[in-house]
Formats: structure tokens, sequence, C-alpha cells
């Protein structure tokens, strides 16, 4: 299986994968990245065990997208996704949940450029203390 990797401005997005369709590619999947000054979005494509990516680099400033939903349907799941862990604006989606697909604590908890402060873990119980064992020379005491 090769692999290849093509960066494009956001502008040809929606040619080249019209393109890649029109070829008979199928929609692998799509993966995002924060990075500290741009978000990195990475679409795969195969053809016969050919595995394409188009990458997108979005600036946190620009922070908006166009859909490719209507090219691929299955798009539209990985869209959602984004603009609800990353806060990237995705316009034209075919299926829009409105920032609710996922509900987390946090809005748009990977869009930081730094992981959230870990709350302090809570302290393990204490074992139970263990109940005393009888002795083997004891022995029961009847009453005859």
């Amino acid at each position: 299986m090769t692999e290849s990797i093509e960066t494009i401005p956001v502008e040809q997005l929606l040619d080249k994968t019209r393109a890649l369709r029109a070829a008979g590619h199928r929609l692998v999947q799509l993966s995002m990245t924060a990075l500290p000054e741009q978000f990195e979005i990475t679409y795969s494509f195969d053809l016969q065990g050919q595995l394409s990516n188009l990458r997108v680099l979005v600036s946190r400033d620009a922070a908006s997208l166009p859909s490719i939903s209507t090219i691929f349907g299955a798009a539209a799941l990985y869209e959602n996704e984004i603009h609800d862990l990353f806060g990237l604006n995705v316009t034209g989606m075919t299926l829009d949940f409105h920032g609710h697909l996922y509900q987390t604590a946090i809005k748009y908890p990977m869009s930081t450029k730094m992981a959230p402060p870990v709350p302090p873990a809570k302290p393990a119980p204490k074992p139970a203390a263990p109940k005393p064992a009888a002795s083997a020379n004891s022995s029961p005491v009847s009453a005859n």
C-alpha cells in the first residue's frame, strides 16, 4: 500500500475532493490537530489500496472550513465532530447537529493550546481492618 499527502489551500478543497470522487476514491477518514497558530485537517481517501491524503491548514483567526459532505455524505459526522471538539466552523454541512453531536464538560476541549488542568485524584478508601482469626488452641466452651 502506498500513501501520499498533498497540502492544499482551503480554496482548492472542494475541487480536489470532487476530482477524487469522480476518479472512484472513497473517503476513509478525517483527522484534525490543533497547532498553536492553526488547525491541520487531513482528509484520507482510498482507491484500490492506494491512500491519498489532502491536508488543509486553517488559521485559528479564520477558523472556517467548507464542508465536503455534499461530495462524501459520511463526512458530515466527521465535520460535526471537529466542530464540537475543536470549535472549527464548517460551512454547508448536509447534516448539522449545531454543536450537539458531543456533550463535553469543556466547550471545544481539543482546541486549546495547552492541556486542561487535571483535577486532583481522590484518595483511595482505606481498606477495612481485618477481622481477628480464631486461634488454633481455642475450642468452643460447652455448658454441660
